[in-house]
């Protein structure tokens, strides 16, 4: 092969590079990212501490749940338990199934049911079963309980967890009072200020 062939040669490997090259630099320049007002990015969790506004310091403040429980309803409880019907049973007298049974469960003693094989976190949790223990143990079981078998992801809206405690604390032959919203409660935070009476 004489030197004019390699010349040739040479001479399309570099024009086909230079060509690429540039493709490559006009490509960037028309789909060049805008530059960010503020250098970074949120966080998730920052995100999720916002109410929106992008202030954390506007987020609404959590209701107290016997707030949350007077404004409950049981029936919503029940449609929203029949997910948990997988793995326990709700019937007065039914056998434990994958979990412990519910009838009952309100004020019951932790980790009591004869012959259900709780896992060392339940059991080490002591106590009874209050509506304060299941609306915490509902709300994230693995972070309440680290080691639970419960493989429930949990309940993050607060007005859904109070339906299913409202539900569950029926479960019983003689279901105690739910507990009173506290007189320290703000009356705004139970029911929708009054109008304001007509000047006369």
């Amino acid at each position: 092969m004489d030197s004019f062939e390699v010349n040739k040669i040479a001479g399309g490997v570099l024009g086909t590079l230079l060509a690429t090259m540039g493709l490559g630099l006009v490509a960037a320049w028309f789909y060049e990212a805008p530059t960010p007002a503020k250098p970074g990015y949120d966080l998730p969790l920052a995100m999720a501490e916002t109410s929106g506004t992008g202030d954390s310091k506007t987020a609404a403040p959590a209701k107290p749940l016997p707030v949350l429980l007077a404004s409950a309803s049981p029936e919503k409880g029940a449609n929203l338990a029949k997910a948990c019907g997988a793995c326990h049973n709700f019937e007065k007298g039914a056998g434990a199934k994958i979990g412990p049974p519910l009838w009952g469960v309100v004020d019951r003693p932790v980790a009591s049911i004869p012959g259900f094989s709780y896992s060392e976190a339940i059991k080490g949790k002591g106590g009874d079963w209050s509506l304060d223990k299941i609306n915490a143990f509902i709300t994230s079981p693995k972070g309440y309980a680290p080691g639970t078998k419960m493989t429930y992801a949990g309940e993050t809206d607060p007005q859904k967890r109070a339906d299913i405690l409202d539900y569950l604390h029926t479960l019983s032959d003689d279901p105690k009072p739910l507990p009173a919203v506290s007189e320290a409660t703000p009356a705004a935070a139970v029911q929708p200020a009054a109008a304001p009476a007509p000047v006369k």
